[in-house]
């Protein structure tokens, strides 16, 4: 199972453009630049299963709690968005229903369907992060993020620093948490399912030759991590 949740930028008709300029829908603030083809292109060399999320995490972000502040962002990173300034409650409710959760519901489907089947599946969130966030440089090329269950994290990230010339975040830039994260919290770990959010820095797969080099080498590594995680 391989996640996007900020797979995509569209914004629904009825909310225009959320007071931003088209440039700035186009930069990280309103998506994951490059994740999706990363996603699609591991998908079909491991015969996963894919599911993007094509809205912008502007609208509602598809991988935080509904709870929490950041579930529809006032601000992101220098960016304010006019348009979730103050927004009423049954705002937030519309997006949520219209759109956070069919998503997860989707999910949710396949992971009951394998479950019933007999199926075992691993779950991959994949994401990417910038260059360079509130002026400070990221030097690490990807990050292997994992929360409570560290399994197939740890097994990953020990394969990828294997790689010449990469320099791989240990839970950085980020990590998971049940404040911070919903698909891998609730999805996976809650089923005790092996499962890792992956960041990759965004100006190695802006483009289709970048994703697809990410893309062969998760597909070349991740066999091999799962099958060390699991025998732990």
């Amino acid at each position: 199972m391989i996640t996007g949740d900020h797979a995509g930028r569209a914004i629904p008709q009825s909310l225009g453009t959320l007071g931003l300029s088209a440039a700035e829908l186009e930069t990280h603030v309103a998506w994951d630049i490059g994740a999706a083809g990363v996603a699609e292109s591991l998908g079909a060399a491991l015969g996963g299963f894919v599911i993007l999320q094509t809205y912008s995490r502007l609208v509602i972000d598809c991988n935080r709690p509904l709870h929490v502040e950041s579930s529809i962002a006032t601000k992101s990173e220098y960016t304010l968005v006019p348009g979730n300034q103050g927004i009423p409650r049954d705002e937030a409710d519309l997006r949520a229903e219209e759109i956070f959760v069919p998503y997860h519901q989707r999910i949710d489907r396949e992971l009951e369907r394998r479950e019933q089947e007999g199926r075992p599946a691993v779950y991959v969130a994949v994401h990417s992060f910038t260059p360079r966030y509130m002026g400070s440089g990221r030097v690490w090329h990807a990050g292997v993020l994992y929360g409570k269950d560290a399994r197939l994290g740890r097994a990953l990230l020990e394969l990828l620093r294997q790689e010449a010339g990469l320099v791989v975040g240990d839970n950085e830039p980020y990590a998971v948490s049940e404040l911070t994260d919903y698909g891998i919290v609730q999805h996976a770990e809650r089923r005790g399912l092996l499962c890792v959010e992956l960041e990759i820095r965004q100006d190695l797969i802006t483009d289709a030759a970048g994703q697809a080099i990410w893309a062969e080498r998760l597909a070349r590594i991740l066999p091999e991590a799962v099958v060390r995680a699991s025998s732990l």
